[in-house]
């Protein structure tokens, strides 16, 4: 091989990415053996448009006005069982997503934590529901409980995230002057965490509209209910309706959440971007 001329700098070849390959080609061994597995009925998709489009005809074009009132009252009901099973969730995930995050308590017991929200996130509210129902009946209350307890594991899981990503700042500032564990907490932790945790609780109850919607279809409760008993009864103009009504409201509380959301978020941005000024004006008067 002959000498690089004078002067010039032989750059070293980059190596060979051996992860990449190796998870690129797994990715399209497990693409390919998903595919072979679901025994898909590739000749049901050319007709599929056709079908969603008779569908469709049925379902919209036979509705009545009359039925807008009842479902209108099934999906303020699936509303509030939304609601009211993230209510349930944040009582239990709050306290238990401290004792979840490795830099406010023993990784020990944040690992324990750790493991209670994996079990719980690893159930369906379907599954839940279905569990609740044996014991509430047909009845909203079962997908209420629904919710809730399959929200506990996913919000405990954001809100220990956001508690591992604060600032120490102020928790030094509180060791400082001999706080204890409790104020620490109330002083250094809460006022940074506030915010966030509102936002992700928020948009949590946002998702929980949808799955209540969902958990009707297995009577617990909500719109999802008369969905499926109209199409079991083949009511086609009735489900179309309640499919239309699911979507708005689901907009309509998504625009609301949403604009709250963005609120405390821009807020939280303000009230830092202000206070640091302050803080440092303060500095230089009392310096």
């Amino acid at each position: 091989m002959p000498a690089p001329p004078a002067g010039t700098v032989e750059l070293p070849r980059r190596p060979l990415d051996v992860f990449r390959w190796v998870f690129g080609a797994g990715a399209v061994v497990l693409i390919l053996w998903s595919l072979l597995r679901i025994d898909i009925k590739w000749s049901r998709l050319w007709d599929a448009p056709s079908d969603l489009w008779t569908i469709g005809t049925l379902m919209f074009g036979r509705m009545e006005s009359g039925d807008i009132g009842k479902l209108s009252g099934a999906m303020w009901e699936s509303i509030a069982i939304a609601w009211l099973g993230t209510i349930i969730a944040a009582v239990f995930a709050i306290p238990l997503s401290f004792l979840a995050a490795e830099n406010l308590v023993g990784r020990p017991v944040a690992w324990v934590t750790r493991q209670v929200f994996n079990i719980l996130r690893a159930v369906p509210e379907v599954i839940l529901a279905l569990a609740f129902i044996p014991l509430f009946g047909l009845t909203p209350m079962a997908g209420v409980m629904a919710i809730g307890v399959g929200s506990i594991g996913t919000l405990g899981k954001l809100f220990y995230e956001i508690h591992e990503g604060i600032k120490t700042g102020p928790l030094e500032a509180a060791d400082a002057v001999g706080a204890s564990r409790l104020q620490r907490m109330r002083w250094g932790v809460i006022p940074q965490v506030t915010p966030e945790m509102t936002s992700f609780l928020l948009y949590r109850f946002e998702v929980n509209i949808r799955a209540s919607a969902v958990l009707g279809l297995v009577g617990a409760g909500g719109i999802g209910s008369d969905i499926s008993q109209a199409l079991l009864f083949k009511d086609w103009g009735t489900a179309g309706l309640g499919l239309i009504i699911v979507v708005v409201g689901t907009i309509i509380v998504d625009t609301i959440s949403g604009a709250v959301r963005r609120r405390i978020v821009s807020g939280r941005q303000s009230a830092t971007t202000t206070t640091e000024p302050e803080l440092a004006i303060t500095g230089g008067v009392l310096g």
